[in-house]
């Protein structure tokens, strides 16, 4: 039985708290909700020849003031892809007409017009950074008729006219379900890499994704695009923490193996700013292994599982094991994530 000094001591920190909640705003009720990020998140620099590929990719973008998603995202992985000569490009506009839940980029219901000097200017900063592996990656345009399949073509066949031995990866929206506008977009196509994420779960399209997409429409997508080209590689990507389950998680990639996708890659989820989308958890890298174990007896012809992984992670590389070359997890990283093939007890000592 509780004492008068005890009753009295749990009603005045009730009435803290109940003052703690008027006194806070909205912001800094969701701020205070972020999750701090487990140890395993950490990254190196790297050295040697990638430090100084790195440093060259780096001079070639800020003195000719091109404009990449690596830094423009802060992607966690730049200094491995720039010291491997990989980089992201994103056209198209810098906002987009749809609104995800998780995603950083800006959002506009009526966008400016394409730049039709876009696909020179991507074209020429492909060749000036002097890369092995281009990835394009788009912002969505629902206000077009074909989506921007038309502007994504120019793109790529301008910078294949300019560098045809670099080869490409187009990271495509979902085209609004326009089958015809992809077949256009595909016909006669440079690409090696057709790629389109499915981002989350079926079960949390409506939680995660603007309503406008979908699990269903993104896979009718890429199953499409391999019907169409069956030369070109497909790949899609999975984000974690958002509110999924591991058996859910399981389940999505046996989905994106009916759909006849070669490349997988799952990374965690990051909330960009407390507006966002709160992260539900961080598996560890031990469960990361798990999947990357699973993706590979599904048939996946290249993987990349990790808590730093993202959608262009190591692309080049990622091309190159699904095309038999040795799995990215086993070829040594210049410093940043790692897909932790490794099974077994953390090397570092982690879960």
């Amino acid at each position: 039985m509780l004492g008068n000094n005890s009753h009295n001591g749990i009603k005045n920190l009730e009435t803290e708290k109940s003052n703690e909640n008027v006194n806070t705003s909205p912001s800094q009720r969701r701020k205070s909700r972020r999750k701090r990020l487990p140890i395993w998140f950490k990254t190196t620099l790297p050295t040697g020849e990638a430090q100084s590929r790195f440093n060259i990719t780096k001079t070639n973008v800020h003195e000719n003031n091109l404009h990449t998603v690596c830094e423009e995202a802060r992607c966690p992985n730049v200094h491995d892809c720039w010291g491997r000569g990989t980089a992201t490009f994103m056209i198209a506009g810098k906002e987009c007409t749809r609104a995800c839940k998780f995603c950083a980029v800006g959002t506009i219901k009526n966008p400016p017009p394409l730049d039709p000097l876009e696909p020179s200017r991507i074209a020429k900063s492909v060749k000036i950074m002097g890369i092995s592996h281009a990835v394009i990656t788009v912002v969505n345009r629902d206000d077009l008729t074909d989506s921007g399949a038309g502007h994504y073509k120019k793109c790529i066949d301008t910078i294949y006219e300019n560098s045809p031995d670099v080869t490409l990866e187009l990271l495509c929206s979902d085209l609004d379900g326009n089958l015809d506008s992809l077949a256009y977009l595909l016909e006669n196509s440079p690409l090696s890499v057709f790629a389109h994420n499915v981002e989350c779960v079926p079960r949390l399209d409506n939680s995660v994704r603007d309503p406008r997409a979908s699990f269903k429409q993104s896979t009718t997508i890429l199953k499409q695009a391999k019907k169409i080209r069956p030369d070109i590689m497909t790949k899609s990507s999975l984000m974690v923490g958002v509110g999924e389950t591991d058996e859910e998680i399981i389940e999505a990639m046996q989905l994106l193996r009916e759909a006849d996708v070669d490349m997988i890659t799952i990374g965690q989820y990051l909330q960009p700013t407390w507006k966002h989308l709160i992260v539900d958890r961080f598996p560890t890298p031990k469960q990361f292994a798990k999947w990357d174990g699973l993706a590979r007896e599904m048939g996946f012809k290249a993987v990349a599982s990790g808590p730093l992984v993202r959608s262009s992670y190591r692309a080049g590389l990622l091309l190159n094991e699904a095309n038999g070359g040795p799995p990215v997890v086993t070829i040594s990283t210049s410093g940043s994530a790692v897909s932790n093939l490794y099974s077994g007890p953390s090397k570092d000592g982690l879960p």
